[in-house]
């Protein structure tokens, strides 16, 4: 994984997902044009894993490869996950979908996956 700052470039399958999470209409169209911004940083095996979403709400991750944590959803909701390294990808489950980071050419890459939906956003890094 590459320390940086990353801003969203292209969505696929993101109202689907959303719905299969069971987030509103109203919240899919706030965040359909946003261009959330995710800065990671990371010092050894440890992650500060920052995401910006619109209306300057933040949302902070804290984790160390192994090691359970707490994380907190998109919707504010506190969970106790165990994050991996799986080759170069890491690998989270959330209450409702298990998702996957890596850099890919220079871009995060980030797949979700729900009941058999799979969302895929990449992200072009800033900084």
């Amino acid at each position: 994984m590459t320390s940086g700052k990353y801003e969203v470039e292209s969505e696929k399958n993101y109202e689907a997902f959303l719905n299969q999470l069971g987030i509103s209409k109203d919240t899919i169209e706030k965040y359909r044009n946003f261009k959330t911004l995710t800065e990671v940083v990371q010092d050894g095996n440890n992650f500060t894993w920052i995401n910006t979403y619109p209306g300057g709400q933040i949302m902070t991750n804290k984790f160390t490869i192994g090691k359970e944590c707490e994380m907190e959803t998109m919707g504010g909701k506190k969970f106790k996950a165990t994050v991996q390294m799986e080759g170069n990808k890491i690998v989270a489950t959330f209450p409702n979908y298990q998702q996957t980071s890596e850099i890919v050419g220079g871009k995060l890459v980030e797949i979700s996956t729900s009941g058999g939906v799979t969302y895929e956003r990449v992200s072009k890094k800033l900084s």
